[in-house]
């Protein structure tokens, strides 16, 4: 239980870093400007339900690819680091909000919110290294709690944005930026010194 919970830790704190949370708010909140609250939940939760069902179909589909192209946990944590190292730094260097700005309306429950706002590279990286280092139930349920918290943060996304006020969701954004590059230099370090030990 105890190992249980330490891996639980271990895999919501990377994927709570590269949801960013501070940046998809207010996009969201643009997104569903003057929508009425029932029509604005609705799309909240077909949104969560959307994201949970790529990133599940994403983790099967990854550890299947695995074996067909032989590639090993190793490999996927020094890519994926890289990955994730790449798009921490575009988060520090440029305006995270109007990059990952969506340019239309269009069936925004699935995409953009879903997909890529939500469930992004990042996210979807994260997921396949941490499902090789900490195992696929630990994995699954801080996805899931992780998605309880961007479900309430979107209820309340007003609110929480009044509080932290523009400048301060983007400043905590970039911490989340510079702890996601962090996080991808710790995949990189571990997939290396495991070929090493081969």
């Amino acid at each position: 239980m105890e190992n249980f919970l330490k891996a639980l830790i271990n895999t919501f704190i990377p994927i709570f870093v590269a949801i960013d949370i501070f940046v998809v708010l207010p996009i969201f909140i643009s997104i569903t400007e003057g929508m009425s609250k029932a029509k604005s939940n609705a799309i909240v939760r077909e949104s969560i339900l959307t994201a949970l069902g790529v990133s599940l179909a994403f983790i099967a589909l990854g550890e299947a690819i695995f074996r067909v192209l032989g590639i090993t946990a190793d490999d996927f944590k020094i890519a994926g680091g890289l990955v994730l190292l790449v798009f921490a730094i575009l988060d520090i260097v440029k305006h995270s909000e109007e990059r990952r700005k969506p340019s239309g309306k269009m069936g925004m429950g699935i995409v953009p919110i879903a997909v890529p706002l939500i469930i992004g590279p990042a996210v979807l990286t994260t997921l396949l290294v941490l499902v090789d280092h900490y195992g696929i139930l630990p994995t699954i349920v801080s996805l899931v709690l992780n998605l309880v918290v961007v479900y309430f943060s979107f209820i309340k996304a007003e609110a929480i944005t009044k509080l932290f006020g523009r400048g301060g969701i983007t400043a905590i954004s970039k911490i989340m930026a510079i702890l996601l590059a962090s996080i991808a230099v710790m995949m990189i370090r571990i997939g290396i010194e495991n070929i090493v030990k081969r």
